[in-house]
């Protein structure tokens, strides 16, 4: 690869941003995985487990769109610069991750084992849902990297 930013056929004159593409497909899927857990946590702990885990999921769907915007970007300028920004974005978004959890739980009085359990649970099922989806074909807005 040359770093040259992948083209869509359909215009060929606009860079296709794969990254961002595929943020949004699994920040879409979150609509069907966070209300099954948002339900859980509101069953066994209540309102506080409920709202704990709706911010649980924000944080998620945050990271995700995140992770998408930054590469999407480093895409465009360089290969190399593409690379750096998956490694250390992906450590740095962690760091934010925690801050975030660590800021909201001491800043609100929230259900921090629902917001934590599932924000573990959704990034896990989210990006596992996401992988599957590319790997079987799934995304019709990717058929042009076969």
């Amino acid at each position: 690869m040359s770093g040259e930013p992948i083209l869509n056929p359909a215009t060929p004159a606009r860079p296709v941003d794969v990254e961002a593409i595929i943020a949004r497909n699994t920040v879409r899927r979150a609509v069907f995985v966070g209300p099954p857990l948002v339900a859980l946590f509101g069953a066994f702990r209540g309102l506080d487990g409920a709202v704990g885990s709706l911010i649980g999921l924000a944080i998620v769907v945050a990271n995700f769109l995140l992770a998408g915007l930054i590469l999407s970007a480093a895409a465009r300028v360089s290969l190399g610069l593409y690379h750096a920004a998956a490694l250390f974005g992906f450590l740095l978004r962690l760091v934010m991750v925690s801050i975030t959890m660590l800021a909201v739980a001491g800043l609100a009085d929230v259900d921090r084992v629902a917001m934590g359990v599932t924000a573990v649970a959704a990034y896990l099922v989210l990006l596992s849902w996401e992988a599957w989806a590319v790997a079987r074909g799934a995304e019709r807005e990717l058929e042009w990297i076969s």
